[in-house]
């Protein structure tokens, strides 16, 4: 098409609100516009990749088995009543009325769905495994939307949904799946993704991993390990603490510590390591209001989806009033009564701890948990830390790094299937449940994240996979007759030979031409130019500017086709 028609505006300045590079350069380049916080319009430019992207998971979702549905996007509350999720989850998903006065959801996830479309279907064991998957708009209310497509609102998701009458079956198509998103984003220009174990949080299911590109406007905690190839999400890293020090024990004494509240503070004023010292970090549950408070060692943080997932439902920091019956600043385990204490296990086998005496401007030195308090139970509610011990190899060798997530996967097992009754009757003639596994991937995030892997400081590299055209040509100027010839007929040419070309023969400046096709991607440029056309050249480069060539303008055509070729021969092999 002519760059003189695209829908669109292009600019130079970076918005002032855009903390990512990808944020701010498709807006700049016109390829949307922001309706309301975390709800975007996609332009013609965005709708060419996004396609691009889908029909590179369609071939691969095919190519494992998958076979392609659509499911609604609005369903009725029942569904969610009957897996149990219409009251577990929270403000993320909206809930209304329709005019019948019928109680309806709008789709954040769609396994719901899923089970009740092959509910009477799968009936019989010789009918699986199988796998369904849709691409599909979906509503998540975030409650912090933030860098551009990276955490919306409304976006698309690829999501594919399995059932075997096994777990191993179901193990064995896990990795299937695996395998096949890795093909997926080699094929997109993200080989370097990785994926790391994690929370499977309200979609549930004993094993899921999360694909990561790693790149520090993250908005993921990724630990990985130095010495070994362990990976994990930080909300599902394991915290592993020794505690080298554990103090000789001594008797609970109840210390003035006069306007102390942090655990620094207290530790400097009674000269006591900050690994001898208990903190309290305190939480509402947000169904009850009723407050938890953990208990830690004061050198670590709380892992808050870990504190959620053992208690089940979902929490958040707690404003301590003053009929809390909590002292804050001044909160410790001795003498805590009518609330809800966990117990970390980095405070496991410390004789000799410091905390808060539950009095204003007081502190306990010498608490010994099992002595003062009884038996406690011990949990893992830590954050994993840098230099941490490894889980896998036990060394100190952990790193946080920040990461994009770009797809999930999850094993479900039979969470839906009983919940909503799906059977079937195996070989024996006995009902049984299947099991389920499901496989996300957000389309127009990963186009961000292509973006935030691919640019420079004048616009997105696309790679030719999912570039919006794959030839841009530059008329540099139009009012020159030969050029605006030679140009015309290059644009047939490529048009001709169904090469994908966005031509700009409008009657602007070079720089403003140039500037534009940066913000546009287009892997390949095609200059003509009065100074070149004097040798009957025109000049071919590519957006990263690794290859510049100039050709007789007879071989033009012949020119392109072959750095396509070699531009495709770039990206990871689709059988590797």
């Amino acid at each position: 098409m002519k760059l003189e028609k695209l829908v669109g505006e292009r600019f130079k300045e970076r918005p002032a609100d855009c903390i990512i590079d990808s944020h701010a350069l498709m807006l700049r380049g016109g390829y949307m516009k922001q309706v309301t916080s975390g709800i975007f319009s996609s332009l013609t430019v965005l709708r060419r990749i996004t396609r691009k992207i889908e029909n590179i998971i369609r071939d691969e979702m095919d190519r494992i088995g998958g076979q392609e549905v659509l499911f609604p996007v609005v369903m009725p509350a029942r569904l969610w009543q009957e897996s149990g999720r219409y009251n577990s989850i929270g403000n993320e998903l909206v809930r209304f009325d329709d005019r019948n006065g019928n109680s309806m959801v709008l789709g954040m996830t769609h396994e719901e769905a899923a089970v009740h479309l092959v509910r009477e279907y799968g009936r019989s064991y010789t009918r699986y495994p199988f796998m369904i998957y849709q691409i599909q708009t979906k509503f998540r209310d975030e409650a912090r939307p933030r860098g551009g497509l990276i955490r919306v609102r409304e976006f698309t998701m690829k999501d594919a949904y399995s059932f075997h009458t096994s777990q191993k079956d179901l193990e064995d198509f896990y990795q299937k799946c695996l395998e096949a998103y890795y093909r997926i984003f080699a094929r997109v220009g993200l080989p370097e993704v990785i994926a790391v174990a994690s929370d499977s949080g309200m979609m549930g299911g004993s094993v899921s991993h999360e694909f990561m590109l790693l790149t520090p406007v993250g908005e993921d905690s990724i630990v990985i390990c130095r010495n070994c190839d362990y990976k994990a999400n930080l909300e599902a890293a394991e915290s592993i603490v020794i505690n080298e020090n554990a103090g000789d024990e001594a008797p609970l004494v109840k210390v003035h510590t006069p306007g102390m509240k942090t655990i620094e503070e207290v530790c400097g004023f009674l000269g006591i390591p900050v690994e001898n010292s208990c903190k309290a970090v305190v939480y509402w549950k947000e169904k009850t209001g009723e407050y938890v408070v953990v208990f830690i060692r004061g050198d670590l943080d709380v892992n808050e989806t870990k504190v959620s997932k053992f208690l089940g439902e979902s929490i958040r920091p707690a404003v301590i009033g003053e009929n809390s019956g909590l002292v804050a600043g001044f909160i410790g385990p001795y003498g805590l009564k009518n609330v809800q204490m966990l117990f970390d296990r980095s405070l496991m086998g410390i004789g000799n701890l410091c905390c808060g005496a539950n009095v204003p401007d007081y502190h306990y030195t010498g608490l010994n948990i099992e002595r003062d308090l009884g038996k406690v139970e011990y949990h893992d509610f830590a954050k994993a830390s840098e230099n941490g011990i490894c889980p896998r190899c036990q060394k100190n060798a952990l790193t946080i790094s920040r990461g994009i997530e770009v797809g999930n996967i999850f094993q479900l097992g039979d969470k839906y299937t009983k919940s909503m009754n799906m059977q079937y009757v195996d070989a024996n003639g006995n009902l049984r449940y299947p099991v389920m596994g499901c496989y996300g991937i957000g389309i127009e995030r990963l186009a961000a994240a292509v973006c935030e892997a691919h640019h420079d400081g004048y616009g997105p590299i696309w790679p030719i996979s999912i570039a919006p055209w794959q030839v841009h040509l530059c008329c540099m100027r139009p009012d020159d007759q030969k050029v605006k010839e030679t140009a015309d007929y290059f644009y047939e040419q490529l048009q001709s030979a169904n090469i994908e070309t966005i031509y700009d023969d409008r009657d602007v400046s070079a720089g403003v031409m140039l500037s534009d096709a940066d913000l546009l991607g287009v892997p390949i440029r095609i200059i003509v130019s009065p100074r070149n056309l004097k040798e009957n050249l025109c000049e071919i480069q590519t957006r990263d500017k690794s290859i510049s060539r100039k050709v007789e303008t007879g071989q033009m055509l012949s020119a392109v086709q072959e750095l396509i070729t070699e531009l495709h021969g770039r990206l990871y092999s689709v059988d590797a």
